[in-house]
């Protein structure tokens, strides 16, 4: 049985930067022969954490860190931000109905990490914002 695989990540605010993160988790699957199923769940739930983290930390915080530990039945991702953080309780749901007749179509990240985890926790105060998706792969 082959290893976990860890990486630690510090992404700058700069555009496509996230195709870093998702590019690894693509070799770190091949390596451990995880489904291309799998393995594309979790690049979309990533890519989202991270757009999520650059945009809502603010722009005088200049990265995000990215860690990612990958074995053969789960991955666990942290995605850190140092922004003011904010109230996850408090993010309402979309409403499909709603957003299909708005300009603002966004705002659907929350709810697609859930649905696309096994696990998401959300801890976030006045120093940054972390999110721990957990994915499994089998």
């Amino acid at each position: 049985m082959k290893e976990n695989v860890k990486l630690e990540i510090k992404l700058p605010n700069i555009p496509d930067v996230e195709l870093v993160a998702i590019e690894s988790l693509q070799i770190m699957g091949r390596h451990l022969g995880i489904s291309d199923e799998k393995i594309s769940e979790a690049k979309i739930v990533v890519t989202e954490a991270i757009i999520n983290a650059l945009e809502h930390s603010g722009q005088n915080k200049s990265y995000v860190n990215v860690e990612c530990d990958m074995g053969m039945e789960k991955l666990v991702i942290l995605v850190t931000d140092f922004g003011p953080g904010f109230e996850p309780e408090k993010v309402e749901d979309p409403n499909i109905a709603d957003k299909i007749h708005s300009k603002h179509k966004r705002g659907w990240g929350l709810k697609l990490m859930k649905s696309m985890s096994d696990d998401l926790i959300i801890e976030s105060g006045p120093n940054g914002t972390r999110i721990t998706i957990i994915k499994k792969l089998i």
